[in-house]
């Protein structure tokens, strides 16, 4: 018969176990949970932790890490600067990048980028050409005219254009993806989890901090 003491000791043990083990789970490693560029682009802000989500409206996997990403982006210190970066793999998704731009000029990119992503998942909206768009954006409460106006400027095609750049020189194969300091890159898919991609994230601006902000 086991003593109750002996009993106390091995219930200890096994618990320190657990949690060694959960530790060890934990452990984040380049090349698995993340990867650096082999080219590192420049931030725009020096002195800061520069995050930038590259994203799609239609990607039901962007969707889905959205409240995660949110609430991450929501509980960080002044010294992170986070931005969306629109990604149009095809010709035919530019609409998209032009409407995130648009909302961006106009000021309601913060309200209403989620419920772009709930009219075309939940709602089963394309938006994937100008009057579709154009009425959606009017359903919302913002002026046909100005909404078209803005859509069609020179400085919303010149940004839709650029972030198509941007995600060439970031060699962007996949959404969402997750870039910090110009080139630590993670996502869902990388790290495992939509939980473990934050993990990774928390864990990557300590260590920009720590090389003071490299």
């Amino acid at each position: 018969m086991i003593s109750f003491s002996k009993r106390i000791f091995i219930a200890l043990s096994l618990l320190c176990l657990s949690g060694l083990t959960h530790a060890q789970s934990q452990k984040i490693e380049e090349g698995f949970d993340y990867r650096v560029l082999p080219i590192p682009q420049p931030v725009e802000t020096k002195g800061k932790v520069e995050v930038i989500e590259f994203f799609w409206y239609g990607c039901p996997h962007c969707y889905d890490f959205e409240p995660e990403l949110s609430s991450w982006v929501k509980r960080q210190p002044k010294d992170i600067v986070f931005k969306r970066v629109p990604v149009a793999f095809r010709d035919d998704f530019m609409p998209h990048s032009q409407l995130f731009y648009t909302l961006e000029s106009l000021g309601k990119g913060d309200a209403l980028n989620e419920k772009v992503m709930y009219a075309m998942h939940k709602e089963n909206k394309r938006l994937l050409t100008e009057a579709e768009i154009a009425d959606w954006a009017a359903s919302q409460g913002i002026d046909r005219n100005t909404f078209l106006a803005t859509y069609r400027s020179f400085a919303v095609t010149s940004k839709a254009r650029a972030a198509k750049q941007l995600t060439e020189a970031y060699r962007i194969d996949g959404v969402p993806t997750i870039v910090m300091q110009g080139k630590y890159v993670t996502s869902p898919s990388i790290a495992g989890t939509k939980a473990k991609a934050i993990t990774v994230m928390d864990y990557l601006e300590e260590k920009i901090r720590k090389d003071k902000y490299k």
